[in-house]
């Protein structure tokens, strides 16, 4: 599924292969949710595991879907799955999250479409990963809002332009963090420091492929989601 926010396409969906065991040493913490089970098909609103600034050293659950804390309703959350590098430091959705509320977003692939140039038919689904195929991390801003059943912890996913791998499939990509870079991005340094984080990724460090339709359904969440397509 392709999303349409602030007048560009961006992806949403991506992948957590892998078991919690396995993420808990990548990523150096303590406590990983118990009930955590490979996700080959994330989709914006679904619970995704993120580290937070105020905890570093585990993994809690937040919705997909930024919920900042003056909204009205959490509807306004399925707009907010992606939030621009460029303009996260003035954009009043973004703001105070991006000064005060900054997070890893845990993954290890992410789709895009590259759709026909006439823009008629289904988009062609890529996925993307490391060519190391380790996890690694999205730089995500995340908020608190409270409803009336109590509060919700929710994330958003920072997009920069995209680098050479990405480029022929779409012109945006999701800011991708390696080991070196996340104390950084969790730490409390000034603005200036952390949006020299939020630059594309080296292309050589990532290989991508075509995928099947299937990662067009949310509720196919299934290994084939990610097997070459042939």
């Amino acid at each position: 599924m392709i999303y349409i926010i602030g007048g560009f396409f961006m992806c949403g969906r991506y992948t957590l292969a892998r078991q919690a065991s396995e993420l808990q040493k990548t990523f150096l913490l303590e406590e990983f949710p118990a009930d955590w089970a490979p996700r080959y098909n994330i989709a914006p609103g679904q619970m995704v595991p993120v580290v937070t600034n105020e905890a570093p050293c585990r993994a809690q659950m937040f919705r997909w879907g930024l919920i900042p804390f003056w909204a009205k309703d959490m509807e306004i959350g399925w707009r907010l799955i992606n939030a621009r590098s460029e303009t996260i430091g003035e954009k009043p959705a973004y703001r105070a999250a991006f000064q005060k509320r900054r997070c890893l977003i845990l993954a290890d692939g992410f789709f895009e479409w590259q759709h026909p140039v006439d823009k008629k038919g289904k988009g062609v689904p890529y996925y993307f990963r490391l060519t190391n195929e380790l996890p690694f991390a999205f730089a995500g801003l995340w908020e608190i809002w409270q409803s009336s059943q109590g509060e919700i912890f929710s994330c958003t996913i920072i997009t920069t332009e995209a680098n050479d791998q990405v480029r022929y499939v779409h012109e945006r990509m999701p800011v991708i963090l390696l080991p070196e870079s996340y104390q950084l991005w969790l730490d409390p340094l000034p603005p200036a420091q952390h949006m020299q984080l939020l630059r594309p990724l080296r292309s050589d460090l990532m290989m991508s492929y075509p995928v099947t339709q299937l990662v067009n359904r949310a509720d196919q969440d299934i290994p084939q989601c990610i097997e070459p397509l042939q």
